[in-house]
Formats: C-alpha cells, structure tokens, sequence
C-alpha cells in the first residue's frame, strides 16, 4: 500500500511517499481504508517535536483524523463490519501500548473505541475534517462545564478548528455565544456558526467587552483555543466562580486574577484515551454523538478549499503553519 513516513522529526521536508506492508487487524482492532485524512496543528508539532505524545522511533506514519470504509475487522469487534464508513481520530502517535500508526496511508488499523460510523449525510471530506476537533468541543462544552439555554458563553478563535465547531455546539445548547476573532472574514464564519457577536481583543480591552457583551458581571464559561495573552484576557472577563476551558496549556500565566475571583480553570487533552488507555470506549461515544448533530444539521465543519493528496502532504503541513488555512485542510486518498 501507499503511505507517506516522516524519516525523521523536522520540517515538512521530511516527509516521503513509500510503499508498505498491507496491516492486520488484531483482537479489537478494525481495518480502515483510508478515504481522507486532515491536518491539525498536534500533527504538525509531534512531526517537530519531542512531546508525550510524539511516536517513539521515526520513520513513522503521522495523521490522526480519518474517514474511510471498514475492510476487515479483528475478532471481538462487534459495532463494525466490512463496508462500514467510519470516522475517527486514533493513530499517528505514542500510546499506552506503543506507537500507532496514522491515517497517512491507503489502509491503517485502529482501535475499535475510537471510531463510529460516519454521519450519513456527509462525504469523507467532511467527515475527516470532525473527530479531533469536534471531540475536543465537545468534552470542553459539555464534560467540563455546564452550559444551560442563556449561558453567556466566550469562545476564543471563533473560526478556528475547535472554536468553528464549538460556536455551533454551544448555539445548539441555547448559549448566547460571543466569538473572539482577528479578521473580517473569521467574524463572518463564526457569525454563521451561531455567534451573535464577534470581538477584536487587538481592538478592545476585556473590561470593554465583558461591559458590552456580559451585562458588566464576566461570561459564565469561556473556551481558550488561543492560550498566551488570550488566555490572560480570558481571566479578566470570566465571571466570580464561573469556567474557564483551555485546550493550550503550554505556558506560564498568572493565576491571581482567577484565584482572586474563586474561578474555575480546566483543561482539554482529547489524546488521553490514546496516549493512557483511559476511557476509549467514551471516545466512540462522543463520536456518536457528533455525528448524530451532524445528521440533524446542528454542526457542520469548515473545509479549505485547496485539495491535497497524499504526495503532497508537505505542503498541507506547511499551509497550516503558515497560517494560511481558510477552514481544515484536507488529504484525499
């Protein structure tokens, strides 16, 4: 089969189109042919960096979204059968049990918790584009927190990866959702994603915005996608005891303002059911609830419109890190 390996960590240079063995699935495991695959920033920082949850030993096959059709499954597996299209997010990294190979290959096997059957109503384009980044909304909206019709809600990157899906799910709880965005064009799309309202934090300061857009009390839950100075924001503006969900950790900040207002800070890592063997069978779930949304058009992805295949999964890589995607950049197969 057709795959593409990262020799080694580095740039998007790294990256060659080789042939390897056809897998096997295993107890529990499913075999995938890769329909599409779509680039997220975790997959572009474990092909540079040494990280948790970074593969162990190179050339390694990188991608962790994928859609595709089940072409065999391993005994036990039950919840799947041959011809099923499927979805999920569940290789291209370091696990409790070794490396997992991704989805940047003609086929890949996978943990059967990991995935669901895809959406009925969308291609695999669409459905590449969803299980990261909708699986990450998802358990920082409605795991983390509590949103309730009429929760003031502040979501950072309002037309970014997670934050694009996540004004749709907290619209969809009956949230008054306001998004923070950088550009004109970010405003429009978080606009048709259920945002009433979009702010600049480059052209306004948070007490204007909690002044303006939360009554003068702060929002009773904010999402970080951004982290840095937006996550610093984020603690001006959130109310006494309410929530603050942050997807990017990797920083240092001041915690007096939320100390000093009995504030609540918590943290995603969708990867923990990968990389600790910890609660995959929910991870199906979650997917299975996605794509009931999806069927019941409450949630749809944002897609670039630029076409990729797997011969040129470098300049996919390079896209995003140049900040030049308009929606998820996606890998046909």
């Amino acid at each position: 089969m057709k795959a593409v390996v990262a020799t080694e960590q580095g740039s998007a240079d790294v990256f060659r189109l080789v042939d390897l063995p056809k897998p096997i699935p295993g107890a529990g495991q499913v075999l995938v042919r890769i329909r599409a695959t779509s680039v997220n920033p975790i997959d572009t920082k474990v092909r540079k960096a040494r990280l948790p949850m970074t593969p162990t030993s190179f050339p390694a096959v990188l991608g962790s979204d994928f859609a595709g059709t089940v072409d065999a499954v391993g005994p036990g597996v039950t919840r799947f059968a041959p011809m099923d299209d499927v979805f999920g997010f569940a290789g291209g990294f370091r696990s409790a049990e070794g490396d997992v190979p991704g989805a940047l290959a003609e086929f890949a096997v996978f943990d059967a918790d990991l995935m669901a059957k895809m959406p009925s109503n969308i291609d695999f384009r669409s459905a590449a584009a969803l299980p990261l980044t909708a699986t990450t909304a998802w358990k920082a909206l409605f795991e983390k927190v509590t949103i309730t019709p009429g929760s003031r809600v502040l979501i950072s990157g309002g037309a970014g990866g997670v934050g694009y899906l996540a004004v749709q799910l907290a619209n969809a709880a009956g949230a008054d959702v306001v998004a923070v965005t950088r550009s004109e064009e970010s405003s429009e799309a978080a606009i048709s994603a259920g945002a009433r309202v979009c702010v600049d934090l480059a052209g306004t300061t948070p007490q204007e915005i909690v002044e303006n857009h939360a009554a003068g009390r702060g929002f009773d839950v904010i999402l970080d996608t951004v982290g840095g100075a937006t996550l610093d924001a984020a603690f001006q503006m959130i109310k006494p005891a309410g929530d603050i969900v942050t997807v990017v950790g990797a920083a240092s900040h001041n915690l007096a303002p939320l100390y000093l207002k009995g504030a609540n800070l918590h943290m995603v890592l969708v990867l923990v059911p990968i990389m600790f063997g910890m609660a995959r069978p929910l991870q199906g779930q979650i997917l299975e609830r996605i794509a009931q949304l999806v069927d019941a058009g409450k949630l749809t992805p944002r897609l670039d419109p630029q076409r990729f295949g797997l011969d040129q999964t470098a300049d996919a890589h390079r896209k995003l890190e140049a900040g030049e995607a308009r929606g998820k950049l996606i890998i046909d197969l």
